[in-house]
């Protein structure tokens, strides 16, 4: 399994392009009367060309169902990964990765997991593309990770007791190695996913530098703990409709696989993943004066309204009403990806009378990723590979 788990996470992969293959201009412009914003007094395009650093467990999966089905309503390209869900993460990002990439190539949006190299992701949207990402207090975020991967990462294999998330966190060092295979699982993710040195202490004079630089790259940072707020702000950034960001929060886990950490605990979590939380203070300084700019009561209008198209939709397309676990799952087109060893993420079983109006609709937004990457033409064969054989080896 880890040889198979190796090959999907490959060490080095293709050589760097040139530093001139770049894309010159946007490749698609929508009508000014394809989406207008709900409340705003000035007129104003709906943007298209967007990357979206998509970070893992931070209610990202969400968001890439939003932009999926904001591209194909629009007809927009988007740069896909080749073969698997991701772009041969944990390597940092190359344009080679791109499924059917030739240099020169442009594209609308970029979205999945990858390590982020922005030199290497510019070189595939305009100029003037809107970049946008998503944060978490990295203490539920650790915890979330942990959880969901720890037994692809060999180095925990060796804790004892039924509670390994408190004895990693009691003696971090003792289970630790950055050398590790999967060890930035554990460490500092977001950074990690950033493109950034995962191991450095959060006094460590590098760690704002690379905060300050790498704010300057996007556009919009998100917030998960605020994840209607967020939305707000990302259909205001972009110019889009409230229809545009409806959505069903997909990838949760039942409340019975989250681990309550204790106030010690979680001071020690901080504290191991102290750049993140530096990283998080930032970008949380920074959504809420995005806030403030936007307006406190414009704010909780529109997400009360966002709430009710939610609800609405939700009594339209859910079967009883919310997210089932994996087994009461009646489709398997709707059936996320599990963790190794276990079925812990919920997912929804759609209407059976379902109006025809809104069954298309419905059924995109029900669709996990691996389902809707497949829809968009990825072939995913070596993620296929890696579900059968973890299935198969594991009882779920």
């Amino acid at each position: 399994m880890l040889v198979l788990y190796c090959l999907m996470n490959p060490t080095q992969v293709k050589i760097r392009g040139s530093q001139q293959d770049t894309c010159p201009l946007s490749i698609a412009k929508l009508k000014e009367n394809v989406s207008t914003p709900s409340q705003s007094t000035e007129e104003c395009s709906p943007t298209v060309d967007i990357m979206f650093m998509k970070t893992h467990k931070t209610a990202s999966s969400t968001i890439l169902n939003i932009l999926f089905r904001f591209g194909e309503k629009h007809k927009l390209k988007f740069a896909l990964p080749d073969g698997r869900n991701d772009f041969f993460y944990p390597s940092p990002f190359l344009c080679s990765q791109v499924k059917d990439y030739r240099p020169g190539d442009c594209f609308n949006i970029i979205c999945n997991h990858m390590r982020f190299d922005h030199q290497e992701v510019a070189k595939l949207l305009p100029p003037d593309a809107v970049y946008i990402t998503i944060v978490r207090d990295p203490v539920d975020l650790f915890e979330s990770s942990f959880n969901y991967y720890h037994r692809a990462v060999p180095l925990t294999w060796r804790i004892n007791g039924e509670n390994k998330l408190a004895e990693f966190l009691n003696s971090p060092q003792t289970f630790y190695s950055p050398q590790a295979f999967n060890s930035f699982y554990l460490k500092n993710l977001l950074f990690f996913d950033f493109g950034l040195d995962n191991n450095l202490e959060a006094d460590d004079p590098r760690v704002m530098r690379d905060i300050h630089n790498l704010s300057k790259h996007f556009d919009l940072v998100l917030v998960a703990e605020y994840f209607e707020e967020s939305l707000i702000l990302l259909k205001d950034t972009l110019c889009w409709t409230m229809e545009d960001i409806m959505y069903f929060k997909l990838n949760a886990r039942r409340s019975s696989s989250v681990s309550r950490l204790t106030p010690e605990l979680r001071a020690k979590a901080l504290q191991w993943n102290g750049a993140d939380w530096r990283l998080y203070q930032h970008f949380n300084a920074t959504f809420w004066a995005r806030v403030e700019a936007y307006g406190r009561e414009r704010m909780k209008q529109e997400v009360n309204e966002l709430r009710r198209k939610n609800a609405a939709m939700k009594a339209i397309c859910v079967e009883d009403g919310d997210a089932v676990e994996a087994q009461k799952i009646q489709d398997r087109r709707f059936l996320p990806w599990q963790p190794v060893g276990e079925s812990s993420i919920l997912g929804y079983n759609i209407k059976k009378n379902v109006h025809p109006t809104f069954r298309t609709l419905c059924e995109k937004m029900l669709t996990p990723e691996i389902q809707y990457l497949s829809n968009l033409g990825v072939s995913l064969w070596l993620t296929r590979l890696w579900g059968w054989l973890k299935d198969a080896v594991f009882t779920i």
